[in-house]
């Protein structure tokens, strides 16, 4: 029988091919490109910015959703194209998103291992606090130069970039004040986030903040989400509005689509 992490690196192979090339294709949205030189990446990246359909005509200042996995040929325009209508069908108030695209992803959306079977997913692991960095002082204020933005933003991502989103979540919950982990890969670093889950919500700040996530029937990834939502519901922080979805009739290639209007209806309607 091949050992747990040869299988999580075949699924993690699987599920990068099925995303990027499998998935439905989305149609492009309007949408404004630029790119950002990072210190903090050490690289210059690539920024995609959809906002809604009256943006232009009013003078509101709007929250701002941002996501890894940003570029044109990755999830972008199917969340973008997901947020316009719901826009339109008055589910959501108006909302920016702001793609990263990829460049190393396995390196910007993990955190630390000491599990040399998870160094094997890419040349470079463990890139995650940079690549946080590179978010908060770097691309925030570039964001707020460039639009109307209030003060209320959050982030959202699925299976690695899921990973990412917890990680923020947990180490430096004041980033963000709203939080969407699809299938996040829990598994890394032996479970190092679900392990330590308990200790960082004793820290916790003041302010409230907003944590959806959600687990599919995928064997190393619902125990998981199970686990946290576990060490949450023990916890019960005053200060968190969080809400744990089960899906054990979705895969991890299918999770994303199955679950999203509901996570992001839930979460920014808090």
């Amino acid at each position: 029988m091949k050992s747990r992490y040869s299988i999580l690196f075949i699924i993690v192979l699987f599920v990068t091919s099925c995303t990027k090339t499998s998935q439905p294709v989305d149609s492009i949205p309007k949408h404004e490109t630029f790119t950002i030189p990072s210190k903090k990446v050490n690289e210059t990246r690539v920024i995609n910015v959809w906002t809604p359909e009256n943006y232009k005509t009013s003078t509101d200042s709007l929250p701002v959703m941002y996501m890894a996995d940003g570029g044109i040929k990755e999830d972008f325009p199917h969340i973008a194209n997901t947020l316009a209508e719901l826009i339109k069908q008055n589910k959501i108030k108006p909302i920016i998103l702001v793609g990263i695209e990829n460049t190393q992803r396995r390196k910007d959306l993990s955190g630390f291992t000491t599990v040399e079977k998870d160094k094997e997913i890419a040349p470079e692991v463990g890139g995650s606090a940079q690549f946080r960095a590179f978010i908060k002082e770097e691309l925030f204020a570039e964001i707020n130069k460039k639009y109307r933005t209030s003060n209320k933003k959050g982030i959202i991502g699925e299976s690695l970039s899921g990973l990412f989103v917890t990680e923020t979540f947990l180490q430096t919950p004041e980033m963000f004040d709203f939080y969407i982990a699809f299938d996040p890969s829990l598994w890394w670093n032996n479970q190092y986030l679900v392990k330590t889950a308990k200790q960082h919500l004793a820290k916790f700040p003041n302010q409230q903040k907003v944590f959806w996530f959600a687990g599919s029937n995928a064997e190393d990834i619902s125990p998981n989400t199970k686990h946290l939502r576990d060490v949450l519901k023990d916890t019960n922080p005053s200060n968190i509005k969080w809400n744990y979805s089960d899906e054990p009739n979705e895969e991890h290639s299918t999770i994303f689509r199955a679950t999203k209007e509901k996570a992001i209806v839930w979460t920014l309607n808090q």
